[in-house]
């Protein structure tokens, strides 16, 4: 994610087509938005219009806008999003799902600066930044004939990949501490925190949904608990079934195997990052590192005086 934005701020001023690319649920509209807040158009509109709600011609007219009686029950003259967003950002969401006729027309458009409203006939210039996102693979899409070519060179300028949950395994309870006091605050409610086993279940889910189930999932936490600590049956059930999870082989990532073996040893050593090692046959550095790394580790005190480092012990909360 640092390089994610290290790379927004360095497109921001320029005035280069942005393709953002990922998962559904990752925040590529997000960073749309946050692109166009450091931008020089900050004070302009950012306009957002998502492609895979609409056929080609409700596209075409939420795009260019329409005129009076264009259509039936176009009843009177509309302005489309290109006019709504002049002088700010227009943000394009699911791009790869319009169909190739309106692709035509948009190419032409950031080909010319120009466009002309459904049923017109004014040529209307335009001065948009434009951003789009997809979900989907563009260059199997352009080779599959399903999106022309010449559009997905246009719309590539500047390419943003936005990571899965699952790649940003640090971030997870930054995240989820971060949702947890937005909805304890909308729901007048006191929740500060999630139990050990809750944390783990976290962790343990491969979350599909990326940020948006994590979202969700903490909202729905928030709402149920009825303690200060989110239990691990506040969280909706299709949360990891299980405290900390299975694990197949083949079938799971190298770290997927250590993230496993580390939580589930820590389990068994009561938390005791020296005992969990020595099950594991490796230093308590590399648990300490590993658990700062998934953003787990709070020291639960001061280490006393004589003590080593094999003995600490970390909450895994």
């Amino acid at each position: 994610m640092s390089h994610v934005y290290a790379l927004a701020r360095r497109v921001a001023d320029a005035r280069a087509t942005v393709l953002i690319t990922g998962e559904s649920g990752t925040g590529k509209g997000e960073l749309a938005r946050g692109i166009h807040a450091h931008s020089p158009r900050a004070d302009m509109p950012f306009i957002t219009l998502h492609c895979a709600s609409l056929s080609g011609n409700l596209l075409e007219s939420e795009m260019f806008g329409h005129e009076r009686g264009a259509f039936t029950g176009a009843d009177q003259q509309r302005i489309g999003r290109f006019e709504q967003a002049a002088g700010g950002s227009l943000f394009l969401d699911e791009i790869g799902e319009i169909p190739l006729e309106t692709q035509s027309k948009l190419l032409q458009v950031l080909q010319d600066k120009r466009f002309e409203r459904v049923g017109g006939n004014e040529s209307i210039s335009v001065d948009v930044r434009l951003m789009a996102a997809t979900n989907r693979d563009l260059a199997e899409a352009v080779k599959a004939g399903r999106f022309r070519e010449d559009l997905y060179y246009r719309l590539n300028v500047v390419r943003i990949e936005m990571p899965s949950m699952r790649e940003r395994g640090g971030d997870l309870m930054l995240l989820a501490r971060h949702f947890l006091q937005v909805y304890a605050e909308q729901n007048g409610k006191r929740v500060i925190g999630f139990t050990d086993a809750a944390q783990a279940k976290l962790f343990e889910h491969k979350w599909q949904g990326n940020v948006r189930e994590l979202e969700n999932a903490i909202e729905r936490a928030v709402v149920m608990t009825r303690g200060p600590l989110v239990q691990p049956h506040d969280l909706p059930r299709d949360v990891a079934p299980d405290t900390i999870g299975s694990i197949r082989i083949p079938g799971s990532t190298m770290a997927e195997v250590e993230r496993y073996s580390i939580l589930t040893a820590l389990k068994a050593a009561g938390g005791s990052t020296g005992q969990a090692a020595k099950m594991l046959g490796i230093s308590v550095r590399t648990i300490q590192y590993r658990l700062r790394e998934w953003g787990m580790a709070r020291p639960r005190g001061r280490r006393p005086r004589g003590s080593s480092a094999e003995s600490e012990q970390l909450s895994v909360d």
